[in-house]
């Protein structure tokens, strides 16, 4: 039997700035959630992103039970661009980052083949200020940007460019699950990763992707891709130069180009940032707090933060794209 979420429950016009909210009482977070588990599949669906208040989530096994009730696939995050700790299969602390520093806008994964169409972030401590985990439409964001951009990555998609080492960005071990090299290899060429190995035993990969996909569900056609994030202009000015004297301008940890391999220019991240601000929604986190989120529809950022911060993420629902790019296709494994 499907049961529906109460209409008194459920905020579905929020304030513009404003992520749609659900409040409820329980004393068995992953028993509601299992009892309205399609109602909630779908709101996810229908708004993007909802952020349910009254689960009281505690701690990393809460979302865990939580993404299992939800009956959601668990998704191994492999190919990761910065350090997190794994409590479970599809659980895992929030991405190492500084706390003075924003986390932009992106889709989680979405430079991999295969990736998470639903996220979970559980609140397990609030932060004393700031630290909100916000979230962007991304058929909204892909409207508003200039056709002239949008079209090209659209035609020739976009490269990420990595260069993995011990001191910048997740290693060997934490991208791939291990540092041995055919193991390593044996997943490039599976997932469509052009690598290089240089004499020092660092490892360069370029891998290319659609910038644009359709949703598997409502159809929508979504910008998601991670090119502004991970381009080099997004890297604080002192922090960049200090990379490139370094390790030199190929050497940087992660960057993006062109589908082509033309670099992207300064203005063009600056737009897409503004575009991604201009369409961006929060609500401040409260501790027990859960937010589910399209991962296709939505983009999400972490503003920065004071105080201490505990938000566990969780990633299920995998789909994968074909191994062509561009492509705005998707489906599931």
């Amino acid at each position: 039997m499907t049961v529906t979420l109460p209409s008194t429950l459920l905020d579905a016009r929020p304030r513009p700035d404003e992520l749609p909210l659900l409040r409820v009482e329980t004393a068995d977070p992953a028993g509601w959630v299992a009892l309205h588990r399609d109602a909630l599949r779908a709101a996810t669906v229908d708004h993007g992103a909802v952020l349910v208040r009254g689960l009281d989530i505690a701690d990393a096994a809460g979302v865990g039970a939580v993404l299992h009730r939800l009956g959601a696939p668990p998704v191994t995050e492999r190919e990761a661009f910065a350090p997190r700790h794994s409590y479970a299969e599809g659980v895992y602390s929030s991405t190492k980052w500084p706390a003075n520093q924003p986390m932009c806008m992106h889709h989680e994964l979405s430079y991999a083949l295969e990736f998470p169409s639903l996220m979970l972030f559980g609140c397990v401590q609030a932060p004393e200020e700031g630290g909100a985990t916000a979230v962007a439409d991304s058929t909204a964001v892909l409207e508003a940007l200039p056709s002239e951009l949008t079209d090209r990555f659209e035609r020739e998609g976009w490269l990420l460019a990595r260069s993995y080492n011990d001191e910048i960005g997740a290693g060997l071990a934490e991208a791939f699950g291990t540092e041995d090299r055919e193991l390593i290899a044996r997943h490039c060429r599976a997932n469509a990763i052009d690598f290089d190995w240089l004499p020092d035993g660092t490892l360069r990969t370029r891998q290319r992707r659609g910038a644009v996909l359709r949703h598997p569900i409502g159809g929508q056609r979504c910008w998601f891709n991670q090119i502004a994030f991970l381009n080099e202009w997004t890297i604080a000015p002192e922090i960049r130069e200090y990379l490139i004297d370094e390790y030199g301008a190929d050497g940087l940890p992660f960057n993006t180009l062109h589908g082509n391999g033309d670099p992207v220019s300064e203005d063009t991240v600056r737009r897409i940032n503004e575009v991604y601000e201009a369409h961006t929604v929060r609500r401040p986190w409260q501790t027990g707090d859960l937010l589910l989120l399209d991962n296709i529809r939505t983009a999400h950022a972490r503003e920065p933060f004071q105080g201490s911060r505990n938000v566990v993420v969780a990633m299920a629902d995998p789909m994968r794209l074909p191994d062509r790019a561009p492509t705005n296709e998707v489906t599931v494994p």
